[in-house]
């Protein structure tokens, strides 16, 4: 321990992370304490770099675990880079399907029919959702598809 090390409340403010979560962290070994000063964890600064490789994961929407296969034993990141282009790939589709929603409620909010159930737009989207089929197949958005 160095006089550098960081407790747990300085970690928690400068990265952001409440404390219970870098213990939730710690437990679930994405994170781990070098030691105490009394009844507080310390940690080295290098955690912080670590707490925002974390938070990039979770933003980009990988779970906990997924981001924990993405260090090696020592901590450094080893990233398989298949499986950044996959979550790619599943963001792309979601991207596409929240498009695709946008674009019914704007359709919807500015529609000149009379009412919803007399525009063939919106009801073609109530048929695709009452089938499941509301999430797009890649480059085939379901707006192109017949009535």
């Amino acid at each position: 321990m160095t006089t550098r090390d960081l407790d747990i409340a300085q970690v928690a403010r400068r990265s952001g992370v409440p404390a219970s979560t870098l213990r939730f962290y710690e437990e679930k070994g994405l994170i781990a304490s070098i030691g105490r000063r009394g009844l507080r964890r310390l940690f080295d600064p290098q955690v912080l770099e670590r707490l925002a490789l974390i938070a990039l994961g979770r933003a980009a929407g990988f779970t906990l675990d997924e981001i924990g296969e993405m260090f090696a034993g020592d901590g450094r990141p080893r990233i398989d880079r298949a499986r950044l282009t996959a979550k790619a790939d599943e963001l792309d589709l979601t991207i596409r399907r929240l498009e695709l929603m946008r674009d019914g409620l704007r359709h919807a909010a500015h529609c000149p029919a009379p009412s919803h159930a007399e525009c063939p737009h919106f009801r073609r989207i109530v048929r695709l959702a009452g089938e499941g089929r509301l999430d797009p197949a890649p480059r085939r958005p379901f707006v192109s598809e017949a009535v």
